[in-house]
């Protein structure tokens, strides 16, 4: 790869020195004039008629300013994907902890004792927790116009599956089920509203989507997307969940009622309750594949929980039913999907996007395929493994893979073949793979890519402008690292703007791994328009014509290869200017105008068809390989991961360190999921809402992760990146749960791993 100055290299983030000196302001920290607290009354009923709301007790207490209810809200239907949501239940609350009212105080404690004072007469209903018995004749319904519960149907189809299973050597079926789990972002959601004496609306909140959240609202509260304006501080992770979400909202209406600012942020418990973790699906698969291991045909139901209102839960459930059919070469694939209303906490985006459960459920069965056909489980892969240049059954058009690479990278390091020969008691490796994508066409269908606006003052000083969102994972770090690259500069000079509805470019945000590429090539856009503009003004000063000025470490200079032919017979080593004197003329030649750079990125991506599904969603396509070791305890069940070796196909890494780190931060979550983390519900309410209860990874549980860089140059990516985000998690389920299956024997078919389960069925098979 060519070398280059800054891109390639690793910087500490961008923001990191005042976020480990406590400096940061999260929006727990902003403080308005006049600014009210906010608190929000939820259901202690899975379901339940509401007879009554009474709120005038908690509305003359001192110190209240608001007391709202559904009639207080515009009483239109709404969602980003549907039109199934209310600011506030309406007739019945639909899960445990729906929002029934919300009152604005002058303290957090006047608020609470407010919430205390509202009477509201509830009349419980049957429930449904479970999407199987949602979708069982004469189950309740969750919403009375969804017969069956049903809540959406996808179905994709290539080739020709029945044929291809019955000419299939080997056919594995069986069914799984992957649970629901929780984001564990370090900040819970908050936000902080603010109305102006026109009635304008700003909103300051941590959200991976600001403008298209932006429109969201506009529908909801009846106003116009430009009274709004949505600004992003730093705020403490997304992971998916921190998108649309109703105390967004509540603090809008509590704001417009009382002319004052209204700041809420959710409990953990109420994060729990009310937030929007993981989707939960249940898979059954057919995998065929013919006597020397080359697969034939996958067939899969998947089925879904959305909760009580669709989020991004269909989406999720589409893709994954289809984006794990890319990672092979298949030909004959067949897939359908069912999202099911349930009375739980409505689902939507975690890691992964739908793409994480199927790969669990997809690199499971080809370890089984491996296992019944005496094949090593990295041979099969290798035999099948989509390559560089390829077209999938999709019409995924994957320009650069490092698929293959990855899986002899890990398998060289983990010392893949002599620990499948020498097998010990109790102890496993196991190996999985995974794909994905750099953005997602059809998530957005209005238009795809990326824009970026570029400024340099008098001082030389860079400012960054973009329309996406760094939830913490590094991506500011990242576009400044790409904008310094271009215009020849130290990356001390570059600053990035926060996100600012009235001022950033409109960008669709932090989803389907596409900030690197997608923002990333905006912002190299602005970047290229802005020295365009610089070169000029140093050619003028050099003297010297465009195509000969270079830009290298804050010095603008002639190009070595065209000194020769300028300044033949004499001495040019006076020939250079600095940056930020280029910068200085540009003003003063402009006027006082700073230069400004503005550029867009336009993928090569396409619309599906909409009968087929086929169609090039994604202008690049990650891959990776994951291998784990483990070791289980023959007395307890319990499952330890001593080893983990990952090896991602990542383009050229931005930031080496900041990708590793966003490979072993998905390991870790990947690792919780599969061995402790599940929401779990009794008596229709969820039992462990908080994380006493819910346990997550400790340090103590995560081993030391080797990771390594698989960096073909993507044509299509910034100085050939690609993302990282999601696929740094989607593999480690079935790397894990196949290592366990070498240890013991024993196919793990549910998420998490139940150690006395485990240990059951290890007694039983002896």
């Amino acid at each position: 790869m060519t070398q280059l100055d800054i891109v390639g290299k690793s910087f500490p983030q961008i923001a990191a020195r005042e976020k480990a000196s406590g400096y940061t302001k999260f929006v727990t920290d902003l403080v308005r004039p006049r600014m009210l607290h906010g608190r929000v009354l939820r259901s202690p009923h899975p379901h339940a008629r509401i007879r009554s709301v009474d709120t005038a007790k908690a509305a003359a207490l001192p110190g209240v300013r608001a007391v709202i209810t559904y009639a207080d809200t515009p009483q239109i239907k709404f969602g980003p994907r549907s039109e199934d949501w209310t600011i506030f239940a309406d007739d019945k609350t639909r899960f445990h902890g729906d929002e029934v009212a919300a009152v604005a105080a002058i303290d957090l404690d006047t608020a609470e004792e407010a919430l205390d004072l509202i009477e509201v007469e509830y009349e419980p209903l049957d429930y449904v927790i479970s999407p199987i018995e949602a979708m069982a004749a004469g189950a309740p319904l969750v919403h009375d116009d969804k017969p069956g519960n049903i809540a959406s149907e996808f179905k994709i189809e290539a080739g020709n599956v029945d044929k291809a299973l019955d000419e299939s050597y080997v056919v594995y079926e069986d069914k799984f089920y992957t649970s629901q789990v929780y984001q564990a972002f370090m900040e819970p959601m908050s936000i902080l509203a603010e109305v102006d004496l026109s009635g304008r609306l700003t909103i300051r909140t941590g959200t991976q989507i600001p403008n298209m959240m932006r429109m969201t609202y506009a529908k909801a509260l009846g106003m116009s997307p430009e009274n709004i304006r949505i600004i992003v501080p730093e705020y403490g992770g997304g992971f998916g969940g921190k998108m649309e979400n109703n105390i967004h909202l509540i603090a809008s209406v509590l704001a417009q009622k009382t002319g004052q600012p209204v700041r809420l942020v959710n409990t953990r418990h109420e994060d729990f309750l009310a937030g929007n973790p993981r989707v939960p699906m249940h898979f059954d698969i057919k995998l065929g594949a013919t006597r020397d291991g080359i697969l034939t045909a996958k067939d899969v139901n998947v089925v879904g929980a959305a909760g009580a209102r669709l989020v991004y839960s269909q989406v999720i459930v589409s893709t994954a039913c289809y984006r794990v059919d890319s990672l092979y070469r298949f030909k004959n694939v067949r897939a359908k999907g069912y999202t099911i209303y349930t009375n739980t906490v409505p689902t939507a985006c975690y890691r992964g996007f739908g793409n994480s459960q199927s790969t669990f459920v997809l690199e499971s069965a080809m370890d089984e395929l491996a296992h019944q056909l005496k094949i090593d489980p990295a041979e099969l892969r290798i035999k099948n493994g989509m390559g560089p240049n390829e077209t999938s059954v999709h019409g995924w058009k994957i320009a650069s893979s490092g698929l293959i690479e990855c899986i002899a990278k890990t398998r060289e390091a983990a010392n893949w073949d002599q620990k499948k020969k020498d097998k010990t008691p109790y102890k496993g490796i196991g190996l999985a793979c995974c794909n994905h994508v750099s953005g997602n066409h059809p998530f957005a269908r209005e238009f795809d890519g990326g824009s970026g606006i570029v400024r340099i003052g008098k001082d030389g000083r860079v400012i960054v402008y973009h329309g996406e969102s760094d939830m913490g994972q590094g991506q500011n770090t990242t576009f400044a690292q790409i904008a310094a690259e271009c215009l020849g500069v130290p990356m001390d000079v570059v600053n990035v703007a926060q996100v600012d509805t009235d001022i950033s470019p409109f960008g669709l945000g932090s989803f389907a791994t596409r900030g690197t590429l997608m923002g990333g090539n905006g912002v190299l856009a602005a970047a290229k328009d802005a020295k365009k503009q610089l070169v000029k003004i140093a050619s003028e000063l050099l003297k010297v014509p465009v195509d000969a000025v270079q830009c290298k470490k804050g010095l603008f200079s002639v190009r070595q290869s065209s000194q020769k032919t300028l300044f033949s017979g004499q001495s040019s080593s006076q020939k250079t200017i600095s940056f930020k004197e280029v910068a200085s003329q540009a003003t003063i030649k402009h006027h006082g105008a700073p230069i400004v750079g503005i550029g867009f990125y336009k993928p090569p991506t396409e619309l599906p068809d909409p009968e087929t599904k086929k169609g090039n969603i994604s202008p690049a396509y990650p891959f990776g390989c994951q291998i784990a070791e483990v070791e289980v305890d023959p007395d307890t069940g319990q499952v330890t991961v001593t080893n983990f070796y990952a090896a991602h196909d990542v383009g050229r890494a931005i930031n080496p360190m900041a990708t590793e780190g966003q490979i072993q931060g998905g390991i870790a979550q990947g690792l919780g999921w599969t061995l402790m983390e599940d929401m779990t519900y009794e008596n229709g309410k969820m039992n462990n809402a908080d994380f006493v209860d819910y346990i997550v990874p400790s340090c103590f549980d995560v081993p030391d992760v080797k990771t390594f860089l698989v960096e073909p140059i993507e044509p299509n990516g910034p100085y050939g990146a690609k993302g990282i985000g999601e696929p740094a998690l989607n593999p480690t389920m079935a790397a894990i749960t196949n290592a366990i299956y070498d240890a013991t024997g024993i196919r793990i078919k549910k998420l998490p791993v139940n150690p006395q389960k485990l240990l059951a069925a290890m007694k039983q098979s002896k």
